[in-house]
């Protein structure tokens, strides 16, 4: 039985340091621009229930930013970006372009996000969004929920930071 509890210890060990190797180093951001990273899950309710959890840097301003997600390994799974007249996804070895921020966020993770909203609601400030609903309560633990109750289908963002 030792025998067993000892294997146990050292596979959840390797879970656990693989687990800290998740996501990528933190890069430091030259330009003096806002920068988030961590862990994000999102679950969209529906007909057609989905759940999406990665990991993520978010950079830049609500203007223009970008948005990388990692899979739990540390693959790059998508990259976001957008700037005054654009706005762009990079996934699976190719490049599109979207006529919006909500339609690029539709696309790569299945529901729009209010990303200008996210800039102020990581940075602890309210922001209004019509149909969702910030919880800063924990923020600075470096957790957020945000929750969309319109228009359906209901969603649920979750956050939680690496912090420094």
């Amino acid at each position: 039985m030792s025998g067993m509890l000892a294997r146990r210890a050292l596979l959840l060990a390797a879970a656990l340091g693989l687990s800290a190797c998740a996501l990528p180093p933190r890069a430091p951001d030259t330009a003096g621009q806002p920068y988030w990273n961590g862990r994000l899950g999102l679950q969209v309710d529906g007909d057609k229930p989905q759940s999406f959890s990665a990991g993520f840097e978010l950079r830049g301003a609500p203007q223009a930013g970008e948005l990388s997600l990692y899979s739990p390994l540390g693959a790059t799974l998508a990259q976001l970006r957008w700037a005054p007249g654009m706005a762009e996804l990079q996934a699976d070895g190719q490049r599109r372009q979207y006529p919006s921020i909500d339609a690029l966020t539709q696309e790569a993770t299945g529901t729009a996000l209010p990303l200008p909203a996210l800039f102020a609601w990581l940075d602890g400030q309210p922001a209004d969004v019509p149909g969702w609903q910030a919880d800063l309560s924990r923020i600075a633990d470096g957790r957020l929920i945000a929750r969309r109750s319109a228009p359906l289908p209901t969603a649920e963002l979750r956050i939680v930071l690496q912090l420094p």
